[in-house]
C-alpha cells in the first residue's frame, strides 16, 4: 500500500503460494463460509494491518463442532502491533514520508517500466540490527517467507553474523521521494580455519509485484560484488538452494565469469582445468561446483552443437561428470558380490539396470542442455 486508494485496488494484491506453515499440510482453515484473511503491507515500512472476514462460521452451540481460530494462528507469525482498522493503518501511511531504507548503500539501478514508460530506480543497501528501528522492521519483513518460501524459518538475529541485503524502489508521491521494499536476503558468515569466512546465502525473497523484473540477479551479483572486495572471504555458498535459485546463480555467475582469461573460447574447448577453479575462487569468491557449472555453460556456447566432432566432445565432457554417481553405485555393487548370498545380490542387481542408467544419464544430460541454453538465452538479452 502507498496511497489510500490502494486498500480497494485489487491489482495491489497478491496471493500466498504457501499456507502449509500456518494451516497445516491440507491448507485448510475450517468452519467458515466466504473465508477472506486480509493483510495489508505499507510499502516501505511494512506496518500492518491485518483483518478477517467471512459470510459465516460455524457454531459450537448448534453444530457441535469448532471452527479453527484463524486469528490466533496468523497472530502467531505476524509481529505484535499491527492495525486492526483502517483509520489507524491510513494514518501510518501519511507518515510513511519519514521512512529511509537502513544501512549503507551498495548498488543503484534502473529498469523500465512499460506501463508507466519511464525509468524506475532500485537501491540496494546492507543493513544489521545496529541500524535503529531494523529489527523491528526486520519481523514484519520475514513475515513473507512463511507464504511464498516453502520450507522458511525465522532467523536468530541476535546472532551477529548474520547480514541483511534490502532491495528498495524509489517513488514520488505528493512531490517527495519515498522507498518502497521490493525484497531482501539473508547471508551467514560461517567460520573456516583458519582465517577464513564462507557466506552462505540463506533466504532470498521478491515480492511477487516485483518478480521477473530481474531484481533477483541485481541482489545475488551486489552481494556477490560486496563478498568479492574481502580478502577474508574464501568462497560463497548457499543454503539448501531452490530450483529457481540455481537457474539465478548460474545466470550471475556466467555474468561475472565470463570475461575471465581462464575461460576464454580456446581454454574452454580444452576441458575443465584447476586455473579455472583457482581464478574464479580468487578473483570472484565462487567454488569449485559452481565453477564447473559455469564452465559446462560457457562451453556450450563456444561449442558448434551442429558439428559431430564438437557436440560429441561436449556431450562426453558432461556425461564424464554425470556418470559419477553411476560409478559409485557400481563400486557398491562389487563390494555387495563379495558380501551378499545369491538370492540378495540377485535382488540389488534388479534395482541396478545397466540400461535405465543410460536412458537416465541422457535424460540428465538432454535436461542440464536445456537448463543452459536458458541461462544463455538471458545472457545474450542482458
Amino acid at each position: 500500500v502507498r496511497f489510500p486508494e490502494d486498500l480497494e485496488d485489487d491489482n495491489t494484491t497478491f496471493n500466498p503460494e504457501y499456507s502449509h506453515q500456518v494451516f497445516g499440510d491440507d491448507e485448510v482453515a475450517f468452519g467458515y463460509k466466504g473465508l477472506k484473511i486480509l493483510l495489508y503491507y505499507i510499502a516501505g515500512n511494512l506496518s500492518t494491518l491485518f483483518r478477517i472476514e467471512y459470510a459465516s462460521k460455524v457454531n459450537e452451540k448448534f453444530d457441535c463442532v469448532e471452527a479453527d481460530d484463524v486469528e490466533s494462528k496468523i497472530r502467531e507469525i505476524i509481529p505484535p502491533g499491527f492495525c486492526t482498522n483502517t483509520d489507524d493503518f491510513v494514518s501510518l501511511l501519511e507518515k510513511e514520508v519519514n521512512f529511509k531504507p537502513f544501512g549503507m548503500l551498495l548498488h543503484t539501478y534502473s529498469v523500465h517500466n512499460e506501463e508507466a514508460g519511464e525509468d524506475i530506480t532500485y537501491q540496494i543497501y546492507k543493513a544489521d540490527m545496529t541500524c535503529p528501528g531494523f529489527r523491528e522492521y526486520h519481523e514484519r519483513l520475514q513475515t513473507f517467507l512463511m507464504w511464498f518460501i516453502e520450507t522458511a524459518s525465522f532467523i536468530d538475529v541476535d546472532d551477529e553474523r548474520w547480514n541483511y541485503f534490502l532491495v528498495f524502489e524509489k517513488y514520488n508521491k505528493d512531490g517527495a521521494t519515498l522507498f518502497a521494499t521490493v525484497g531482501y536476503m539473508t547471508v551467514y558468515n560461517y567460520y573456516v580455519y583458519p582465517d577464513k569466512t564462507r557466506p552462505r546465502v540463506s533466504q532470498m525473497l521478491i515480492l511477487p509485484p516485483f518478480q521477473g523484473e530481474g531484481h533477483g540477479a541485481q541482489l545475488l551479483e551486489t552481494v556477490h560484488r560486496y563478498y568479492m572486495s574481502s580478502s577474508a572471504v574464501l568462497d560463497i555458498t548457499a543454503e539448501d538452494p531452490s530450483e529457481n535459485y540455481v537457474k539465478l546463480r548460474d545466470f550471475v555467475l556466467v555474468k561475472l565469469c565470463q570475461d575471465l582469461l581462464c575461460f576464454s573460447p580456446g581454454k574452454l574447448m580444452q576441458g575443465f582445468s584447476q586455473e579455472m577453479v583457482m581464478e574464479a575462487q580468487q578473483k570472484l569468491k565462487i567454488n569449485k561446483q559452481h565453477t564447473r557449472r559455469v564452465y559446462e555453460i560457457l562451453r556450450l556456447r563456444a561449442t558448434d552443437m551442429g558439428d559431430a566432432e564438437q557436440s560429441r566432445s561436449y556431450r562426453l565432457d558432461i556425461k564424464r561428470r554425470l556418470i559419477g554417481p553411476y560409478k559409485k553405485k557400481q563400486r557398491e555393487l562389487a563390494k555387495m558380490r563379495r558380501c551378499l548370498r545369491p538370492e540378495e545380490l540377485t535382488n540389488q542387481l534388479n534395482q541396478i539396470d545397466l540400461n535405465m542408467q543410460h536412458e537416465q544419464l541422457e535424460e540428465s544430460f538432454q535436461q542440464l542442455v536445456s537448463d543452459y541454453r536458458r541461462v544463455l538465452e538471458r545472457l545474450a538479452q542482458a
